[in-house]
């Protein structure tokens, strides 16, 4: 058959006539140079241009690009301009291939081409999310990212987008006016991540990554920490609340530093009153940065009080969590609150603490350790953090327990709410009414309940 003239697309190419024997060309009337090789039983996107050096036409170079039951046509041109523009440069795009008698090189595995988004993100989600034990949180925060805002872009091979980031670009700023600039930005930072995994293990993809193409939002530190003169007021808003263990998980919240996440999931093994430690088993990083929280006296009456509350309010599921409820998992599923009820919750509070733990006179060091961060410099890495837990650590943590709770000064005897809930009867009362802990001896939870009550 002779060869054609028309406008490449899906359409087109699946009606162009299978030639009895041999092949022709159907070239592209757009785009000089792009044409598919129709066959008897495939047709092969191809590429065809002049290879220059300084300056002069040394030879005419003709490149595969893939099937086009494998490749849409408009990642089909997109690769072809990639390829044009290498050839006008003198640089064969498929150098590392041995060229053919017939100066084309030989299509090669086409996987990286056609890699979707969807499965870039499966092979994301199992080997780097999974695998490596990120959080339930940080999975979910991904996949919301990838199959709510990018839903459209699904089944979209990660090389059409490559070749097209004003279209990333554009898709940027429309997420900047609907969520906002740091979802916006956020969305951006998973696309590259999954696009810079699968370019691992598929080398024909492009390597300008995408998300380069935009211009990301500003994004400044959230200040919404309380200092010293805040909490008071935030302590009444608190005592207010109706359900006590939301109450104690919110104030174990301010006086440990830590992340919600991981409270909601601690156990009652979890729980060592002979050593005065509470132990977080999946950390933001996963189990390889478990670690152990020095309490205070009154971090150890909180989790009394939490232990009587949950085993009065949900006797099933407190036998395996802390911090009981409601939810599917058994354990507090939602940790929000109304911002007219209590104006400050989760992150606020992991700030608060950092701020009291300045005005407690605690290093930032000491602050970084009691809080799981990770710590930058060399000489850092040779703390060993459990020796320095069972003094040191602890003083610093009773520091700060204590400079939040001097914040009350004598609020604990002229506010009746507060009087009841923290107030050192209350506080014994609380103790007393603890029922013995399964995995502990009645003696040993005694002892610990008996002697901390004391001294709060």
């Amino acid at each position: 058959m002779n060869n054609t003239r028309i406008l490449l697309s899906d359409k087109t190419i699946a009606q162009l006539p299978t030639p009895k024997d041999g092949w022709y060309l159907a070239r592209d009337t757009e785009l000089k140079g792009f044409f598919v090789v129709v066959g008897r039983r495939k047709r092969t996107f191809t590429v065809q241009g002049d290879l220059r050096q300084g300056g002069k036409r040394s030879s005419s170079i003709r490149v595969s690009i893939g099937d086009t039951r494998e490749l849409t046509t408009r990642t089909a041109r997109a690769m072809a301009k990639e390829y044009l523009a290498q050839i006008s440069k003198g640089q064969h795009p498929k150098a590392t291939k041995e060229v053919g008698h017939s100066g084309s090189v030989p299509v090669g595995n086409t996987v990286g081409a056609t890699v979707t988004l969807r499965q870039a993100w499966q092979r994301y989600l199992v080997a780097h999310l999974i695998r490596k034990g990120r959080s339930e949180k940080t999975i979910s925060g991904y996949r919301d990212h990838v199959e709510r805002l990018f839903a459209e872009w699904l089944d979209t091979p990660l090389s059409e987008l490559a070749m097209d980031p004003a279209r990333v670009a554009n898709k940027h700023d429309d997420l900047t006016k609907q969520n906002g600039p740091y979802i916006a930005n956020g969305s951006m930072r998973t696309l590259r991540a999954i696009y810079n995994h699968a370019r691992k293990t598929n080398r024909s993809l492009p390597r300008d990554n995408p998300a380069d193409a935009i211009d990301w939002n500003e994004e400044k530190r959230r200040d919404t920490g309380m200092g010293i003169s805040d909490l008071t007021e935030w302590f009444r808003e608190l005592a207010a609340l109706e359900n006590p263990v939301r109450r104690e998980f919110h104030l174990l919240t301010l006086l440990s530093g830590s992340r919600t996440t991981a409270l909601q999931q601690v156990k009652p093994s979890h729980i060592d009153f002979h050593r005065r430690t509470l132990h977080i088993e999946k950390p933001k990083g996963g189990r390889k940065r478990a670690f152990d929280i020095p309490l205070s006296r009154e971090m150890i009456l909180c989790l009394i009080r939490t232990i009587r509350f949950g085993r009065q309010i949900y006797p099933l599921q407190s036998q395996k969590w802390v911090f009981p409820g409601d939810s599917a998992s058994g354990h507090l599923a939602e940790t929000k609150e109304d911002r007219g009820t209590l104006s400050k919750w989760g992150n606020d509070l992991r700030q608060t603490f950092r701020t009291v733990a300045s005005a407690a006179g605690v290093s930032e060091f000491d602050a970084k350790l009691l809080m799981n961060h990770s710590i930058p410099g060399v000489n850092a890495g040779y703390v060993t953090r459990q020796k320095l837990l069972e003094d040191h650590l602890r003083g610093q943590q009773q520091a700060i327990s204590t400079a939040v709770f001097s914040a009350l000064g004598k609020s604990l005897t002229k506010d009746s709410d507060l009087g009841a809930w923290l107030g050192r009867w209350a506080s014994c009362r609380a103790a007393s009414r603890v029922q013995t802990k399964p995995d502990v001896p009645s003696n040993e939870q005694d002892r610990a309940t008996s002697a901390h009550t004391r001294r709060g």
